[in-house]
């Protein structure tokens, strides 16, 4: 008797389960799909087309580089850099600049989640919770963070207070 080979095969539309990797997922198809619009636009012509005689933008595409992980408010996705040669100076994405490892609202919750109390060895196990396990913070990134904020509160702390107005002692 023939066994039932439907059972183990996974649906392509989401459910309530897999709503997030769902989103990750077109998230990562979106940006992966302007960074080559982005190279593109750079050097005027698609992918595999030829420049078009000897006025055109020089440069060529040399594959991609290392996959690199991008940690957003939903999790942390992972994306190709196009590497491109060939030009005057160095291509840098504006969309992925090159040491940006997570989103400017990821950037902004770590220093309140230490405000919050979060102790500097519990980031790890909070970050794979909220980001995933593929998010690029590691402890040593998390100390030189917290060296930042340590050095910004000094300043602040020895800041002149002359030129403000004091309504409350």
């Amino acid at each position: 008797m023939r066994e039932k080979s439907t059972e183990g095969v996974s649906r392509s539309s989401p459910t309530w389960d897999t709503l997030e990797a769902f989103a990750r997922q077109g998230v990562q198809q979106l940006l992966q799909r302007m960074l080559e619009e982005e190279v593109d636009g750079l050097l005027a012509r698609q992918r595999y087309e030829r420049r078009a005689g000897a006025d055109a933008p020089v440069g060529y595409r040399n594959g991609f580089g290392k996959l690199r992980r991008l940690s957003l408010s939903n999790g942390t996705i992972t994306l190709r850099r196009p590497r491109v040669r060939g030009l005057s100076e160095r291509f840098e994405s504006r969309l992925l600049p090159a040491f940006k490892r997570r989103s400017e609202e990821v950037g902004r919750l770590l220093p309140e989640l230490y405000l919050h109390g979060l102790a500097q060895g519990d980031f790890d196990l909070a970050l794979r919770g909220l980001l995933g396990d593929g998010a690029p913070l590691s402890a040593p990134s998390i100390a030189r963070l917290k060296a930042g904020w340590q050095a910004e509160y000094e300043l602040w702390k020895g800041r002149s207070v002359e030129d403000l107005e004091v309504v409350y002692v």
